[in-house]
């Protein structure tokens, strides 16, 4: 039985939704098509966020990602639309999307978008002796 890719992006109960908690999620293997040339477009993504009361699902994740594997996309607006369903998705208090695009004629391009639930508050930073 093989997976296929998909839109859908499922989720879990947050197991502690009381606490505020990091989860990072490294995504090697991205790829899209430049919608100029059709070329593929190859990148690292790194998904950086504190749920709320839901957690991604990450088979889900990934066929989600592989979704975009046959689709043209600057890398301003692929970078926005995953963020922005991954905010749909899962309502999260924080959400940072990096898209790190390999060299392209001499170029690379690094995308971060961000995503702050109205209110929320960071935690202060600890520093440690």
């Amino acid at each position: 039985m093989y997976a296929t890719p998909g839109k859908n992006l499922e989720t879990f109960p947050n197991p502690h939704p009381g606490r505020d908690f990091t989860v990072r999620i490294r995504i090697p293997e991205f790829t899209c098509l430049c919608p100029r040339t059709g070329q593929p477009d190859f990148a690292e993504l790194l998904l950086e966020y504190v749920p709320g009361q839901a957690c991604v699902e990450l088979k889900a994740l990934k066929l989600y990602i592989w979704s975009y594997r046959d689709q043209g996309a600057f890398h301003e607006d692929v970078t926005n639309r995953i963020l922005d369903d991954l905010v749909a998705a899962l309502s999260p208090r924080f959400l940072r999307l990096t898209a790190q695009f390999n060299v392209r004629g001499g170029l690379y391009t690094t995308v971060v978008a961000e995503h702050r639930q109205p209110g929320w508050q960071s935690p202060a930073a600890v520093t440690l002796p």
